[in-house]
C-alpha cells in the first residue's frame, strides 16, 4: 500500500515538474538565444579583431585590452561616464527622497500626485520626450527664452563643451519616478512609534531625519543607489539623439562610444572589448557599494 501511494506521489511531482518545464520553456529558450549566446559570442570577439559582414575573426589576443589604455577617445567617454554618475544619481536620489517626503503627508490626492509624479519615468526614455528635452535647451528653447526674459544671457548649451551634459543630467533627475515609489514605500514602513518617542524627547526635525528616517530607510537607499548607478552607466539613448556625443566627446558616454566602435566604425571586436570591460568596472563599483554599505547600512537584525 505505501509502495503504491509513493508511486503516486512521484508521478504527481513527475506530472507537476513536466508542467513547470514547459512553461519556463519560453523563456529559457529566449534567455539561451538572445542572451547566453551573445554574451559567450561577444566575450570571445573581445579577443578577435572582427568586423561586421566578415566570415573570419583573427585571434589577437588582448590586443583590443592594451588599445583600450592607449585610445584618447575611450579614456575620454570614460571619464564623461564617471562624471555623469556622480552628478545624475546623488541629485536623482536626493530629489526623489524628497517628493517621497511629500506624498507620504497625509492627503485625499496622494494617488493622483503619486501617479502624476511617476508619469516621467514611464515616459521619459522615449525619443519623443528626449526631443522635447531637446528643444527646451535650444539656442532658442524655452530655457534661453526665459533667461531673456529676466535679462539673463542666452547659453549655447549643446555648443558649450562644460554645459552639454547639464541637460543629460537634469533630463536623468526628472526621471525619478521609480525611486521615489521605493522610498514612499519604504517611509511608509517606518513605525510612527519612533517618531513619538523622538518627539517625547524633544527631538528636532534634524536629528529625527537623521537619527531615525535614514537609518530605517538605509537598505532602500541602498537598493536605490546600485540600481541606478548600473543604470546610470548604461546611459545611451538621450547622448544619440541629444546630442551626438558632441560637442568634441564632451557628452560621448560609454555606452554611446561602444556603439559607435562597433557600428559606426566596424570595429565589433575591440566594441566588444570595451563591454566586458565595463562590466568589470560596474561590477568593482557595485562590490565597493555592497562592501562600504556595512558602515551605514542600519539592520534591526544587526550588532
Amino acid at each position: 500500500m505505501k509502495k503504491t501511494e509513493t508511486g503516486c506521489i512521484r508521478k504527481f511531482l513527475y506530472k507537476e515538474n513536466t508542467v513547470g518545464y514547459v512553461f519556463a520553456l519560453p523563456f529559457i529558450f529566449g534567455f539561451v538565444c538572445f542572451s547566453l549566446v551573445p554574451i559567450l559570442t561577444s566575450f570571445y570577439y573581445a579577443f578577435t579583431d572582427f568586423s561586421l559582414g566578415s566570415k573570419t575573426a583573427e585571434l589577437v589576443g588582448f590586443k583590443n585590452y592594451v588599445r583600450l589604455f592607449q585610445d584618447e577617445v575611450f579614456l575620454k567617454s570614460l571619464g564623461v561616464t564617471v562624471k555623469y554618475v556622480l552628478f545624475s544619481v546623488p541629485l536623482k536620489l536626493a530629489f526623489a527622497l524628497f517628493v517621497a517626503f511629500l506624498l507620504t503627508r497625509k492627503s485625499g490626492l496622494v494617488t493622483l500626485y503619486r501617479s502624476l509624479y511617476y508619469v516621467p519615468s514611464l515616459v521619459g526614455g522615449s525619443v519623443a520626450v528626449i526631443l522635447v528635452w531637446k528643444q527646451l535647451f535650444a539656442r532658442k528653447g524655452l530655457i534661453n527664452t526665459m533667461f531673456a526674459g529676466i535679462g539673463m544671457p542666452t547659453v549655447n548649451w549643446f555648443g558649450d563643451q562644460t554645459l552639454a551634459i547639464v541637460p543629460l543630467i537634469l533630463m536623468s533627475v526628472w526621471q525619478f519616478g521609480s525611486s521615489m515609489i521605493i522610498f514612499a514605500a519604504g517611509l511608509k514602513e517606518i513605525p510612527t512609534s519612533y517618531y513619538e518617542a523622538a518627539k517625547i524627547d524633544g527631538a528636532n526635525g534634524f536629528q529625527t531625519f537623521f537619527r531615525i528616517t535614514m537609518p530605517c530607510l538605509s537598505p532602500i537607499v541602498l537598493y536605490n543607489l546600485v540600481m541606478q548607478t548600473i543604470s546610470a552607466f548604461m546611459v545611451f539613448t538621450q547622448v544619440a539623439i541629444m546630442t551626438s556625443g558632441g560637442p568634441n566627446n564632451s557628452t560621448n558616454v560609454y555606452a554611446y562610444n561602444v556603439y559607435k566602435q562597433a557600428f559606426t566604425y566596424n570595429d565589433m571586436g575591440y566594441a566588444c572589448a570595451m563591454s566586458w570591460f565595463m562590466l568589470v568596472v560596474m561590477s568593482i563599483i557595485t562590490l565597493i557599494i555592497f562592501k562600504t554599505s556595512k558602515m551605514w547600512v542600519f539592520s534591526e537584525a544587526g550588532d
